[in-house]
């Protein structure tokens, strides 16, 4: 097995890092791009010809013709979401559903993974975690749990789906009207709506391990597509806020059914700050006007959610702990436009803890709340450097930040994207 064209595209931080971007660009290099993590929690964003394009499920290699597209089997699909995006976009999308398959160990989302995970949050209250209400976490809890879960490959049995549908509705309607004094859900109108999406997606749902095992041996190269980030990683984020599925490169192996020696290059994105959705620790937030003009400038809101995102300085420290993790071969840094035009500009290059420095990115969200940003100045720029597309062509302060940027996380910087489009991006290596 030989891996040396395949690429896993990862996030470094907490998501919305504009991975959609890289993906659309690195995309044409290979045959076949792969999305092994997440649900329709992840947001991702491609703008080209004037027109910008959000997505949720569908890989971000649909605008390209003859690209084959697998949603992986680590993947928690909701059909009625899935079925919106590929609506929205085959008119834009050359032979969208011919190239899609669907991975039949996908689990789904069902309404009572959304009721379950809107109730539990509202009960939470200020211990909440800060989901996204779109029923991820049940979803993935539920095929932890095994007992009441629901893989796509299920879709294409309706018979024995739709007692297993009314099994389960009938058990978690026991919970709602117990634990929470809710009224019941409707089995079956659940099952007339959800049966017609699993006649819609029955003939996109396949065995994607082995398609891509075949695809490998035939010497195609993959794109392995990252949704959320390192730091929201089950095992390896800033746990308990984190996401529920495994959004390091770690997750390609389980998501995908491809082991991991046969990726040949792991790129970490990173935005040219550091942001964050939602509760938990964040070191270096700026709840000031600085911290305001870069989510202004950045244009910082949820593709999913709409929600504000708390901005603050780029962490280099955290992001060395990702790179660590994911054993990058890159880094991507995006959005480093947005930082034109501030009045200062800092790094964080540690933390401190009680006024003793902390030698490692700490497991603890209760340190990690005590962190303070051990922060470095540098010089800014007041450029436009929208345009630039060398690196040579940017302002010497900006060049001496990404330096920096490489120096503290002990890896190069392949590609500098300075705006949306295709066509803003500087590519070093």
């Amino acid at each position: 097995m030989t891996g040396k064209g395949n690429t896993c595209v990862v996030g470094l931080t907490w998501g919305d890092e504009a991975k959609g971007k890289i993906i659309d660009i690195l995309a044409p290099e290979h045959d076949v791009v792969v999305r092994y993590n997440g649900g329709n929690n992840a947001g991702h964003t491609v703008a080209f010809d004037g027109h910008t394009y959000k997505l949720h499920l569908v890989p971000c290699g649909l605008f390209h013709e003859g690209v084959g597209l697998v949603i992986g089997g680590g993947l928690v699909v909701d059909p009625q979401v899935l079925l919106e995006e590929i609506a929205t976009h085959e008119g834009v999308a050359p032979n969208l559903k011919g190239r899609l398959r669907i991975s039949s160990r996908a689990h789904t989302i069902w309404p009572w993974h959304k009721k379950t995970e809107a109730l539990s949050e509202k009960f939470l209250g200020k211990g909440k975690i800060g989901t996204t209400l779109r029923g991820i976490g049940p979803a993935y809890a539920e095929k932890a749990n095994r007992v009441h879960a629901i893989r796509m490959g299920e879709l294409v049995r309706p018979e024995h789906l739709k007692k297993k549908v009314q099994r389960i509705a009938e058990a978690k309607n026991r919970e709602f009207q117990a634990v929470f004094g809710e009224e019941p859900l409707d089995p079956a109108a659940i099952w007339t709506e959800y049966a017609a999406y699993a006649e819609q997606l029955a003939p996109m749902i396949a065995d994607t391990t082995a398609l891509l095992h075949e695809a490998m041996a035939g010497g195609r190269r993959i794109l392995f597509e990252g949704a959320q980030g390192t730091l929201l990683d089950i095992d390896h984020g800033t746990y308990p806020y984190v996401t529920s599925s495994n959004a390091s490169a770690a997750g390609v192996w389980t998501g995908s059914g491809v082991p991991g020696r046969a990726i040949g290059r792991v790129l970490g994105v990173v935005k040219a700050y550091t942001t964050r959705v939602g509760e938990g620790p964040f070191p270096t937030e700026l709840a000031n006007e600085i911290g305001n003009q870069i989510r202004e400038q950045g244009h910082e809101y949820g593709t999913t959610t709409g929600r504000p995102r708390r901005c603050g300085w780029l962490d280099a420290f955290a992001i060395r702990y990702s790179a660590m993790v994911n054993g990058l071969d890159g880094i991507v840094i995006t959005l480093l436009d947005v930082l034109g035009g501030l009045p200062e500009l800092k790094i964080c290059t540690g933390y401190r803890v009680g006024g003793e420095p902390l030698a490692a990115f700490p497991a603890d969200p209760q340190v990690l709340a005590e962190a303070e940003p051990v922060l470095e100045s540098l010089k800014p720029w007041t450029e436009d450097i929208s345009g630039a597309t060398r690196f040579k062509s940017l302002p010497p302060a900006a060049k001496a930040y990404v330096e920096r940027v490489e120096e503290l996380v002990g890896a190069a910087v392949s590609i500098i994207s300075v705006g949306p489009a295709r066509d803003q991006t500087i590519f070093r290596r």
